[in-house]
């Protein structure tokens, strides 16, 4: 091990002198202790219970006191203590609900002195008095607190939080007869030694069980809490009322915290999981530890600073099976290593920046940032050497935005105007991307009409079948348009009106036509050299699967092809002409076909737009209602990703099933709680109130049914009323009487807060409308507003 700088420490007469160092116990140590002249050191666990010699060079072992014929789970320690006034005198708490002392000073191999089982459950914490050497303080699993006098063979008192297990319990330094125990449920209990009956005080310290507690070794009015919640905090228990001073953020549980001797402000925690390290923080800086030691490989389980007036020296036990003394000097230093620059949005779209004075002191055109402010102004602390915090001085920059560029208008009247339910897909998509398109938000409204083509009528495209040569590149045919699209479909009506109609009227077209021009280019096209150009969307079909389609040589069926026996059929055995192909029936009406031209039936290059003919169709099926759902799901994410939580929101409840299995709960879960929030900060409550009820998470459901209470009087006895009924349990008078209709209000009830009267919604606003007296006949005005 690296050899590291010793350091001295002179104590009333007596030195303490040593060096970071470590020791490979036999077992993990579940506490350690230290005795009063920090000599040695009593390591406690399930399979240890040994007491070390700190030499200055290295630990020494000197008792082992797990001895005995037969090894009980008396010597299971759960914790360890050594009085701070007798240096022969141990307790432990054990596993199995025992309260142990140990007498060094016995003659045998054996120093188990006294037993007391009084606890059913596991013994979580032992102390000892400051000042009464006979006088043991445990706290069990079971919730109670007892205190033993160690002349007795029994507890002197016990002490009931009414709560849930105890977790730690020390005595006050400065105050004779106070102790302090955290629990399970959160909660800090102070009690008085000559009042088992009831605790002296009663806080809730911390969301979730508070592991931890210990006093200041100076000032009596401060205690440290630390708690599963992962923050450590200090209150001012002096006055009256409890008051949390200072809090300290860690990133791990807290299992353990110990006050720096000699130095008001620092403390030392450890963690119960995750977290292997030991910081030492100052909590005036609580962002980042004062100092860290890292040496452990596992969780931390017992720190102890070595002496009450020496802040130098940290023991630690962990359960890697190590015993080790930190110096001070060799901690690290985090502050070190941090990040000096910072950066940070203001409310109105300003954006601070804070970093060295380096970075900026070539720029000539800063400004001081003065003049009139938006947010309070800033102030630089003076650097105070006495800290010991790392001087580093930075320069603020702000850039602000113009007033009103950042305006959140187009989000509340977006919020106030879309609809999400009680109309079909369509109109619920056409009238949501009419407001966005009036608020200026194009891609939103954009979006809006795409989603209402895929989605309102997905068969849409379903007679468009698709051709072989499309088949053999595995893709779907893209649509140039919307407006194209339309051309394909085709149109019944027009098709059937051509059916009575004879072929040689084509002849009397007007030339001009441009649909017979196209039909005279395409084939010219097709005796040339030149294979011409079929294009549908992006895909190039093969030449020899192209064909032009003829009313004389189509198919009767769509399934089967049959060869005609003659090449040019006879005139005469022309009767009518032949039904158009059953897959360009129940379509749109094109709206460049007139009704002469329908009767051509001659599917040819229209607007640069070009149709394959279909010999065989690959398949009858439209395509399916998910087919776009993985993009729509990009989509979503997109608008997440860019903040507009809004837009992603909104089509998830329109869209509803259509796409919310595509997305996890706990991504949906995230956007829906950012989506309330924003709109509970514009006091959007009704719109806020409605996406819950629309939301498919149980865990969004319950928002409105969570943090919402009634407290309700009766109109007659003026005394609380019972959640269930419309009967006062007291006077047995129904309490929501209608005062105008005399009848129990079941629905929405309003009332005076003047007189207390009420009613029906209705009947009340009725009645205010002609009378604004109040109708119950107290004769009070009142008001509806």
């Amino acid at each position: 091990m690296e050899k590291m700088a010793r350091v001295t420490t002179a104590l009333s007469g007596t030195s303490i002198t040593g060096r970071t160092m470590f020791y490979h116990l036999d077992a993990p140590a579940n506490a350690i202790s230290v005795c009063r002249d920090a000599a040695q050191v009593v390591v406690a666990g399930r399979n240890i219970f040994k007491i070390y010699s700190i030499e200055e060079e290295q630990f020494v072992e000197k008792a082992n006191l797990r001895v005995g014929r037969k090894l009980s789970l008396n010597f299971s320690c759960a914790d360890v203590v050594w009085h701070q006034m007798d240096d022969n005198l141990l307790a432990t708490a054990a596993t199995n609900g025992a309260v142990v002392t140990w007498n060094l000073g016995k003659q045998s191999r054996n120093k188990q002195d006294q037993l007391f089982t009084e606890h059913k459950r596991t013994v979580n914490k032992v102390c000892f008095h400051p000042n009464e050497v006979h006088m043991l303080l445990s706290g069990s699993q079971d919730g109670y607190m007892k205190c033993f006098d160690l002349r007795k063979r029994e507890s002197v008192s016990t002490f009931s939080g009414q709560s849930e297990s105890v977790r730690d319990v020390q005595f006050s330094v400065r105050d004779y007869f106070t102790f302090a125990a955290s629990f399970e449920n959160g909660n800090v209990q102070l009690w008085d030694m000559r009042r088992p009956d009831r605790y002296d005080r009663m806080f809730t310290a911390h969301n979730g069980p508070v592991f931890c507690c210990d006093w200041h070794p100076d000032d009596k009015g401060w205690l440290a809490t630390g708690g599963r919640d992962k923050m450590v905090k200090v209150w001012d228990v002096s006055t009256t009322k409890t008051k949390e001073i200072y809090c300290v953020q860690t990133i791990a549980s807290v299992a353990r915290v110990k006050w720096r001797p000699e130095m008001k402000y620092h403390l030392a925690t450890c963690s119960m999981m995750v977290d292997h390290n030991i910081y030492v923080w100052d909590i005036r800086r609580p962002y980042i530890p004062f100092g860290m030691f890292e040496e452990h490989k596992d969780v931390t389980t017992g720190i102890v600073w070595r002496h009450i007036h020496d802040p130098y020296y940290l023991l630690s036990g962990s359960k890697d099976s190590t015993l080790y003394q930190h110096m001070f000097k060799d901690a690290s230093r985090p502050v070190d290593r941090a990040n000096p620059e910072g950066l940070c949005y203001g409310l109105f779209g300003d954006l601070a920046f804070a970093g060295k004075d380096s970075m900026f002191g070539s720029d000539s055109n800063r400004k001081t940032y003065g003049g009139e402010r938006r947010y309070p102004i800033f102030f630089f602390k003076k650097p105070d050497l006495s800290e010991q915090f790392a001087n580093v001085s930075s320069a603020l920059n702000v850039f602000e935005t113009e007033l009103g560029t950042n305006s959140m208008d187009w989000f509340v009247n977006m919020a106030q105007q879309y609809i999400l339910t009680g109309r079909s897909l369509a109109d619920l998509c056409d009238h949501n991307a009419k407001i966005a398109k009036e608020l200026y938000r194009y891609q939103v409204a954009q979006t809006w009409t795409m989603l209402r083509i895929v989605y309102s009528n997905p068969g849409a495209i379903s007679s468009v079948n698709l051709n072989q040569s499309i088949g053999k590149s595995g893709g779907l045919p893209l649509m140039n348009s919307l407006k194209e699209l339309s051309v394909a479909l085709g149109n019944e009506t027009r098709l059937e009106r051509g059916k009575a109609e004879n072929r040689q009227e084509i002849n009397h077209l007007d030339s001009s036509n441009p649909l017979i021009t196209a039909n005279e280019e395409n084939e010219e096209t097709e005796g040339s050299d030149v294979p011409a150009d079929y294009l549908f969307g992006d895909v190039e079909g093969d030449e020899d699967d192209l064909y032009m389609v003829d009313h004389e040589n189509a198919p009767a069926e769509e399934h089967e092809y049959i060869l005609p026996q003659e090449a040019f059929q006879l005139r005469h055995e022309i009767i009518d002409n032949p039904s158009a192909p059953d897959h360009l029936q129940d379509k749109v009406e094109s709206p460049h076909v007139s009704g002469n031209e329908a009767e051509t039936i001659c599917l040819t290059p229209i607007e640069s737009f070009s149709l394959m003919s279909i010999s065989q169709p690959l398949y009858d099926a439209y395509l399916p209602a998910d087919y776009f759902n993985s993009l729509v799901k990009d989509m979503l994410h997109y608008y997440a990703e860019q903040g507009d939580v809004q837009m992603a929101v909104s089509v998830l409840i329109v869209l509803g099933d259509r796409i919310r299995k595509e997305i996890d709960e706990q991504t949906q879960e995230h956007w829906y709680t950012s989506y309330i929030d924003l709109l509970q900060r514009f006091k959007l409550w009704n719109v806020s109130n409605e996406v819950i009820k629309l939301s498919t998470c149980s865990s969004i459901n319950c928002f409105n049914q969570a943090s919402t209470t009634l407290h309700i009087n009766c109109s007659n006895c003026k005394r609380p009323m019972s959640s269930k009924g419309w009967i006062c349990d007291r006077c047995r008078q129904c309490a929501s009487m209608c005062a105008v209709c005399h009848q129990v209000v079941k629905g929405l009830f309003v009332w005076c807060q003047g007189c207390s009267h009420g009613g029906h919604l209705e009947h009340i606003m009725n009645w205010l409308k002609t009378s604004s007296h109040c109708p119950a006949g107290c004769g009070h005005l009142c008001e509806y507003t």
